[in-house]
């Protein structure tokens, strides 16, 4: 109880240092954000998710040995192993998942060959297959199933050596731990119905290079996919090797999201790219690209369907010493240094997306022949993946994709109106497309120097507000809230001048 009551006083002093700091800027107008209402729905289908399911589907991919991408080109492989048998696993169970809600789900391959190359850093040296796996849970609005949200993880493994087909590759946590977070969620959230259209995806050839992520996302692209999110989830186990309890914290769940659009955004001449980035120089944006405004709703979802997460300063010092609510943790880079993930293929492409990781990695378990060398174990086994781990984070991607799901789209055209010279902050916005006439709209804002939105103002279901705040001090979002209290992700104001 002691704890719980230090632990809630921390979380109300930082929470009134960063709404004191924006009142400073801003006066008293407006509210401080409260947690959004918590729907039955979505709260019922986050306490299915399971630790034993999280196992089991683990524990399965593991078995096919080596799942390597290169390995579909195999002819001598063991029956039931390699990328291929990964793949048609999968996608059965994706199929057993939609038998057990009448056919709700549309399972599909995105099957393609790509070129090999003798390049001398190629990783893929001839013509090989690759099969990206998802299941499409169709939204119930006519008017709204256009909009997607994605989760993915990648099936493909590797050892030490990129080449190696046939010696294990167990891929646990690299990345069965986000497959079975991505089959979890359509396990869970199959049994609900949303306004929006939600895809469960497994997507091989990451360790190549994004191979697979990059086909779908440019298929997504050709195709028009109406995609708002993508949660890639990749290396999200949990590590639990033995002395590293001080440094590992499984409360905490990395969010990696960039905070300047990738140049796919940037639609036109690099003379249109240029203007966008000097708007953002001017602006001060470099901290609210969509893909970091998906962020900071993850952070919101998280305060309404774990509560006690609150605000966390402990992370950023050497050692873990003190054990919190499992939650979300910001971190302002695209991706970690040195490495990459498959959110970035939607992000060229113009959508956006975050990568999701375990607070802190071990190397000893990634792209490691299983050996015991100098008293140390080397590969990326089973017995090194925390379930309860898993599983929490199953449960922040399903309430996030729920509640971006069956909130409005994001306001449309979003623009701050620069006429006037004064000190006031007028905004106007469109409808999101297919928008229900129930929706309503909220304004945000925060001090410029904070990460996350501290203050809001209802503006009903007018697409238009003035605010006795000046432009100059906050940066401002808009979003789009239904009747029940689903947010969408907010939307930065552009420059208008009318």
């Amino acid at each position: 109880m002691a704890s719980s009551l230090r632990r809630i006083a921390l979380v109300s002093a930082a929470l009134t240092l960063s709404l004191q700091q924006t009142q400073a800027q801003t006066g008293s107008y407006g509210a401080p954000i409260r947690p959004a209402a918590v729907d039955p729905a979505i709260a019922g289908a986050l306490k299915q998710v399971s630790a034993e399911h999280v196992h089991a589907t683990i524990e399965k991919l593991v078995s096919f040995n080596n799942r390597s991408t290169l390995s579909s080109m195999e002819t001598d492989l063991a029956p039931g192993t390699g990328v291929t048998a990964a793949a048609e696993w999968i996608a059965a169970e994706f199929g057993r998942i939609s038998s057990d809600c009448g056919g709700c789900l549309e399972v599909k391959r995105d099957t393609f060959t790509e070129a090999g190359s003798d390049a001398p850093n190629s990783r893929i040296r001839k013509p090989t297959t690759l099969t990206n796996v998802y299941a499409v849970l169709k939204g119930t609005d006519p008017a709204q199933a256009a909009r997607r949200m994605l989760v993915t993880g990648h099936y493909d493994s590797r050892n030490s050596d990129n080449f190696n087909t046939h010696d294990a590759a167990p891929g646990a946590n690299d990345d069965a731990s986000g497959v079975a977070v991505s089959i979890e969620c359509a396990r869970v959230l199959s049994k609900l119905k949303f306004p929006s259209t939600i895809v469960f995806v497994a997507v091989a050839g990451e360790e190549q290079g994004l191979n697979g992520s990059r086909h779908l996302a440019k298929l997504a692209k050709a195709e028009g996919w109406q995609l708002e999110a993508v949660l890639n989830n990749d290396i999200v186990g949990g590590d639990t090797t033995p002395g590293q309890a001080e440094v590992e914290d499984k409360s905490a769940v990395r969010v990696f999201s960039e905070g300047v659009p990738s140049p796919g955004i940037f639609e036109g001449s690099a003379d249109k790219s240029a203007d966008t980035l000097r708007l953002i120089h001017g602006l001060g944006s470099d901290s609210d690209a969509p893909s970091r405004e998906l962020a900071r709703a993850m952070v919101d979802v998280d305060h309404s369907y774990f509560p006690e997460s609150g605000i966390h300063t402990k992370h950023f010092t050497a050692t873990v010493t003190t054990k919190e609510p499992f939650h979300p943790v910001m971190i302002f880079r695209a991706d970690r240094y040195l490495r990459g993930g498959d959110h970035t293929s939607f992000n060229l492409e113009g959508f956006t997306a975050v990568r999701i990781t375990e607070w802190r990695e071990n190397f000893d378990h990634q792209h490691q022949n299983i050996r015991l060398e100098n008293g140390t174990q080397y590969g990326d086994l089973l017995k090194y993946v925390d379930f309860n781990y898993v599983a929490n984070v199953a449960r922040l991607n399903a309430a996030t994709l729920a509640t971006l799901a069956s909130a409005p789209g994001v306001p449309q055209n979003v623009h701050i109106l620069t006429a006037a010279l004064d000190n006031n902050t007028e905004l106007a916005w469109d409808a999101p497309v297919g928008a229900p006439a129930s929706t309503s709209y909220e304004v945000v804002w925060r001090a410029t120097e904070l990460p996350n939105w501290t203050t809001a103002a209802s503006a009903g279901s007018a697409t238009t507000i003035k605010l006795p705040i000046s432009k100059d001090n906050v940066i401002f979002g808009v979003r789009s809230v239904d009747p029940a209290g689903h947010r969408s992700f907010a939307v930065l104001p552009i420059p208008a001048r009318k």
